[in-house]
């Protein structure tokens, strides 16, 4: 079984934008690490020529190149590599991660063992990010051995997923995240969520790891995170500890996928704005 999985095809999207370092960083290992096992995508947001110089650079690795001269944002790439790709699996890797070594034999052997599995991940958060008094209850073991530490969702950077995932939900819809597809994968019945012992992938734009270019709160504000500016965030701290609150949600978070039925999540949501409009603190499910 192991040695049929490993000539299953995988394609891999990176999404790049203005981040020439960090990119060249993330490509170059994400090239030396996987393309012995994948093919890779890059999808080039934008007119930024030190990012896109760092990208042709490796542009003989590719599988395919495409490039937008706008931000298009990661929906519309992302459903490139879905409605295009002819793997086995489908990933993505984020143009601030560095993968680990054999990231891609790994996941792919846990696959061969279990057929329920969905969408599995690498874990980006840091080692101190960990909390066995919440992720001990949700983590669990599979045929051949596997543990992973489930959750309806994974980070939208190493993971991988099943090509059927996609043929049975189609493309991301506008308005949907990431998180929402994984969801939904959840709901068709699929387990996902990270190996464990984690495959950790290195987040550079996490101020702990050791490649960031985070290392004040000039450097973050001068290369504000996405997520960061939706949730306000201005200083390295502030980033850290929300980091910091990321992990503790999605180890504390539920998996079970009746929980994540849409008239329940609603109802959360309007709680959830409820109670930040009368000062409550941030939400860990």
């Amino acid at each position: 079984m192991e040695g049929l999985m490993s000539e299953k095809t995988v394609d891999i999207l990176m999404i790049t934008y203005n981040r020439a370092p960090y990119t060249d960083l993330a490509l170059s290992e994400l090239i030396s690490r996987s393309k012995d096992h994948a093919r890779i995508w890059v999808w080039h947001n934008g007119l930024d020529e030190e990012t896109l110089a760092v990208v042709r650079k490796y542009e003989t690795d590719l599988f395919r190149f495409h490039h937008s001269k706008e931000n298009v944002g990661l929906t519309d790439p992302t459903n490139w590599l879905f409605e295009n790709a002819e793997g086995d699996f489908v990933s993505k890797v984020d143009d601030d991660c560095i993968v680990p070594k054999d990231w891609l034999p790994k996941l792919k052997a846990a696959f061969s063992e279990e057929e329920n599995f969905g969408i599995l991940g690498c874990w980006r958060f840091e080692e101190e990010d960990f909390l066995p008094e919440h992720a001990n209850k949700k983590i669990q073991e599979f045929a051949g051995g596997i543990s992973v530490l489930r959750n309806a969702w994974v980070e939208g950077s190493g993971y991988l997923m099943r090509r059927e995932c996609v043929d049975r939900l189609g493309p991301i819809r506008q308005g949907e995240t990431f998180t929402d597809y994984c969801i939904n994968v959840t709901r068709q019945g699929w387990v996902n969520g990270w190996i464990y012992p984690f495959l950790y992938q290195e987040h550079m734009d996490d101020p702990r790891a050791k490649h960031t270019g985070l290392h004040s709160d000039e450097d973050l504000l001068r290369r504000l995170p996405l997520t960061a500016s939706r949730n306000g965030v201005a200083t390295l701290d502030g980033w850290t500890e929300h980091l910091r609150q990321s992990a503790e949600g999605v180890q504390r978070a539920p998996f079970a996928a009746s929980y994540w039925s849409p008239w329940r999540r609603k109802f959360r949501n309007l709680v959830h704005r409820l109670t930040r409009l009368l000062g409550g603190g941030e939400r860990l499910w």
